[in-house]
């Protein structure tokens, strides 16, 4: 076995009525705060007034859409102008990375080039970042746990991560209750995210028996209840079965790998106007079908091709499921959730070769159990195309 560490968010409150706890445990960190919302600002009204009630100024800023780099550099501005003494993040995968990428930058001088992994310096945080609270209003990334923070360079056309284990959030703070009201489409693709996220990291040559546990109650929960939650949103036990997946996702990522999947979504989500959550839905089922292949083709002692079987007979509740099993009910339930194809964002495959090309040097790409040929990495777009 080999050695491993696992670190997570300071503190994990989790339950339907949690975020009324928001306004005492921030007041605990400040009195300024920077809260960083989705496209909805509106929606954060109620937690605004929950923070005021406790004796914390809020100044409120938007996410209308994945965070860029400009955008980074736009909210730390506004964090220092108004001399934010902590950062809370909530909403969305968007949200809550821009928070985590907002408190790290605020303490450390210089450009978020100078950070960021791939087109960066990747530098190392030299001050700890802002106190960061982190409140999931949807169940997908796990953002909620993690010490990264994705952020597009729309000059680059790729999507990279700031990285640092400063970057936990010293609150995570997941009230199911807050996911009721996300739309199906929304449910959908980020309930395809939170399954991805705890398949890869299961399957990586770099889980260890930590990461393992939290990937297989993931796994079971997602398959259990996204139908669920897609159909009747209003289901409380179907959103707590999906923010409880969403986490264990966060936490196994985190302390794990990635894998393919992810490795795509870094320069699509850069090239296009996709939302990573759907990306990923689009991508799962035939990296997963790519990946078995290869691995019974030149490596069919391989430990993950068992994986992909233990992956299958979660998800199917059968003993006797195979790793293709699993990989045909990802791709049934992409089906019922009616995930578009990447054809739906403008992709053709005129793209696929660029695409293919800057995947195989992601980040993410490393954590995949086998090394794809770039031929393979086209013939996985072309089936989620």
């Amino acid at each position: 076995m080999n050695t491993f560490e696992f670190a997570t968010a300071g503190r994990i409150l989790f339950g339907a009525g949690s975020v009324q706890q928001l306004g005492s445990i921030a007041a605990a960190y400040g009195t300024r705060a920077l809260l960083v919302t989705g496209g909805s600002p509106q929606r954060a009204q109620p937690v605004a007034a929950l923070l005021e009630a406790a004796g914390v100024t809020v100044t409120v800023y938007s996410v209308p859409h994945e965070p860029t780099v400009p955008l980074a550099r736009e909210a730390v501005a506004l964090a220092r102008q108004v001399n934010a003494q902590l950062v809370i993040g909530f909403g969305g995968g968007a949200a809550l990375d821009a928070g985590k990428a907002i408190a790290a930058l605020t303490t450390n001088q210089g450009d978020p080039l100078d950070y960021l992994e791939v087109i960066g310096r990747g530098q190392a945080l030299s001050e700890p970042p802002l106190p960061y609270i982190a409140v999931p209003t949807t169940a997908g990334t796990g953002a909620e746990v993690t010490r990264n923070a994705v952020l597009a360079s729309l000059e680059h056309r790729v999507k990279v991560s700031l990285r640092s284990p400063l970057m936990l959030p010293r609150v995570a703070l997941i009230d199911p209750a807050l996911a009721v009201s996300v739309p199906p489409d929304v449910t959908a693709s980020t309930g395809m995210d939170a399954l991805t996220q705890t398949v890869e990291p299961f399957v990586t040559p770099a889980a260890n028996p930590m990461t393992d546990a939290f990937a297989r109650d993931g796994i079971a929960r997602a398959a259990r209840s996204l139908r669920r939650a897609y159909a009747h949103g209003d289901d409380l036990s179907a959103r707590a079965d999906m923010a409880l997946a969403a986490l264990m996702g966060g936490l196994a990522l985190a302390n794990a790998r990635l894998g393919a999947v992810h490795g795509f979504a870094a320069p699509i989500g850069g090239m296009f106007d996709a939302p990573h959550g759907a990306i990923c839905a689009a991508l799962l089922a035939p990296v997963m079908q790519m990946n078995v292949q290869a691995l019974r083709a030149r490596d069919p002692q391989h430990p993950a091709l068992a994986r992909y079987a233990e992956v299958a007979q979660l998800v199917t509740g059968r003993a006797d499921a195979s790793p293709e099993d699993g990989a045909d009910w990802v791709a049934a339930l992409a089906s019922d959730l009616a995930i578009p194809p990447l054809s739906a964002y403008g992709i053709t495959s005129d793209h696929f070769d660029e695409i293919a090309h800057k995947a195989a040097q992601a980040s993410s790409m490393k954590g995949n159990p086998i090394v794809l040929t770039h031929e393979e990495l086209v013939s996985i777009l072309a089936a989620a195309t």
